[in-house]
């Protein structure tokens, strides 16, 4: 997985800065959502690597409805098959999501709790991490009935865990020591 991020960096650096510059942030993001949606499916991943299928085949295929192959998008994706690295597109994908979030100033954060957060303090966990990091933030919450109550929220380098699982795990270390 380390080997196919590394290849896959300078594309989607590549492909940032052309959007960038293009002022097309989304609609890249939508067409490489679009092409690693259609790699998760593994016809369509032999498919990229099988030789015999040609390269306009492959393009086409790869392409979302209404783009052109003679467009920028369309132009990066012949690249990436011309150089033989269309299965990338998945990691591409997601290091560009990367790039684009920090470009807009926006932290992922994931939020782990025992059960759904109600929306007045999911709004008010969102205040307050967006006071501390000083960015916008993008709120995934998932459900972990292991962590018997509090929440664990993740993001990225901070990981605050006020979970009473992680209390008792704590807890119990400090009565070993």
């Amino acid at each position: 997985m380390s080997e196919a991020l590394t290849l896959a960096r300078p594309y989607a650096r590549a492909a940032f800065e052309a959007a960038q510059d293009g002022h097309a942030l989304d609609a890249w993001s939508s067409k490489l959502l679009f092409t690693a949606q259609l790699l998760g499916d593994e016809r369509v991943r032999s498919a990229v690597n099988d030789p015999r299928i040609s390269a306009s085949d492959l393009e086409s295929l790869l392409l979302p409805d209404g783009e052109t192959a003679d467009s920028e998008f369309g132009r990066f994706v012949a690249l990436l098959i011309a150089n033989q690295r269309a299965d990338l597109l998945v990691e591409i994908s997601s290091l560009f999501e990367e790039l684009k979030r920090e470009a807009q100033r926006i932290l992922k954060v994931t939020v782990r709790s025992a059960s759904a957060l109600p929306s007045g303090e999911e709004q008010s966990i969102r205040a307050a991490l967006k006071k501390r990091f000083n960015r916008d933030i993008e709120l995934d919450q998932q459900i972990d009935p292991s962590l018997i109550g509090g929440a664990i929220i993740d993001a990225g380098d901070v990981v605050i865990d006020g979970s009473v699982r992680g209390r008792l795990a704590r807890l119990e270390s400090a009565l070993m020591h």
